[in-house]
């Protein structure tokens, strides 16, 4: 059965690694979202602030139920949403009292737009010596090139991955997910984690973390540009194999494909016996990677040959009882029906706010002393202004002023 977690009395759930930790998330769309979704999982309340109208585009984005993105419900849960103008004189001076009693500002605007706001981290760490800024842009805060708008499309294009993707002399194609805004999410967690560390272990102070969509994608190239320092080698597009690597591939079988990787030396040679190929199982010129990838095609040839007569499932069965490492192509469907996924709670239940329940990713990573939790589903435009607002000290006649010039919604 799936978990809910979302609807369960937040007293009763364990208390977060993150309990205490205020964050101010101003991003929109994905990269600072992302950032804030995975800090709201492990305890941080989380305060999202969103322009009246129309709020995050987010809310808006693919397939949409009664009106809003179930992308949302997943992006979005565990935080609180303010609709604040942040345009308004009045709106930049209430961002700057949430932003005072803030551990965390989370921001993905172009560079240079806080400070056109009077909120740029030199007049923000006055207010507030220990805030820890998360910035996220397209080329960072400075260089030639930070003033460009830069979208995570772009920044896996600049760091090299696009290069690497799609069929061997076609054109470059995207992985089917926002994986450049992903990883600048992942690699801002991590400065914000290690900010609030260094933090507490040297005085209160804050700081700064700038992140670039392009740096966080080219962070994760392994070996790309030091293989082209040293032998002006350029890696390219290769498909499904692993280039250098043998044998490592996606296999035809009579229904589909199924990866298979036999590229350690003791399994390659029991993926050889299993197949039927003990003749290149115990060729000593396969007996390492070299020589492996030297002699990649042929390999390739050979496994297919015994793959394209059996179904996805024999393949997958015979392979795993060889201790074989090998998996087929799964999509929505598949994981979804996954009993894996289920008994690791990576698949579960979510109650949102106009009472639909959808499946939802479980959360990641497993802390199993401080889990993460979903204590709460993805929030309505505004729905907690008045409740932040007033832990600000307005009061009613102060909000519903504010309500009045249109500064909050």
């Amino acid at each position: 059965m799936n978990r809910r977690l979302n609807n369960t009395p937040e007293t009763t759930l364990p208390r977060g690694a993150l309990h205490g930790v205020r964050v101010i998330e101003m991003g929109q769309l994905i990269a600072g979202p992302f950032a804030g979704k995975t800090l709201g999982e492990f305890g941080a309340d989380v305060i999202k602030i969103e322009a009246p109208g129309a709020g995050d585009p987010l809310r808006n984005w693919r397939l949409i139920q009664e009106g809003t993105s179930v992308w949302w419900q997943v992006q979005s849960r565990n935080k609180r949403s303010i609709a604040l103008d942040l345009r308004s004189a009045d709106g930049q001076d209430i961002a700057r009292k949430l932003i005072a009693e803030a551990d965390v500002l989370i921001e993905n605007f172009r560079p240079g737009t806080l400070e056109g706001w009077g909120m740029g981290y030199d007049v923000l760490s006055k207010l507030n010596p220990g805030l820890v800024m998360l910035r996220i842009s397209g080329y960072g805060q400075t260089g030639p090139y930070r003033d460009l708008p830069g979208f995570g499309a772009i920044g896996e294009a600049m760091g090299g991955l696009r290069h690497l993707t799609g069929e061997p002399g076609r054109v470059p194609v995207r992985c089917g997910i926002s994986i450049g805004d992903t990883l600048a999410a992942l690699h801002g967690t991590i400065g914000i984690l290690t900010a609030l560390y260094h933090r507490k272990v040297n005085g209160g102070q804050g700081q700064v973390i700038d992140v670039a969509l392009h740096e966080a994608v080219f962070n994760v190239m392994e070996s790309l540009l030091p293989e082209y320092s040293a032998f002006d080698a350029v890696r390219e597009a290769a498909g499904s194999a692993l280039p250098g690597i043998a044998p490592s591939n996606a296999y035809r079988c009579t229904d589909g494909y199924v990866l298979i990787a036999g590229n350690g030396d003791s399994i390659f040679k029991r993926l050889m016996q299993t197949i039927g190929r003990d003749d290149l199982g115990d060729d000593e010129g396969l007996a390492s990677n070299a020589g492996r990838v030297a002699r990649v095609a042929e390999l390739d040839e050979a496994i297919e040959a015994w793959t394209q007569t059996r179904s996805m499932a024999d393949v997958l069965a015979i392979l795993g009882k060889a201790k074989v490492p090998a998996g087929k192509v799964y999509t929505a469907k598949d994981i979804d029906e996954d009993p894996h996924y289920r008994a690791r709670d990576m698949i579960l239940q979510q109650t949102t706010r106009d009472g639909h329940v959808i499946d939802v990713p479980g959360v990641v990573p497993k802390l199993l002393g401080t889990p993460g939790t979903v204590r709460s589903s993805a929030p309505h435009l505004g729905d907690d202004t008045d409740a932040v607002l007033g832990e600000l000290g307005f009061s009613t006649q102060d909000i519903a002023a504010l309500r009045g010039r249109k500064v909050v919604a």
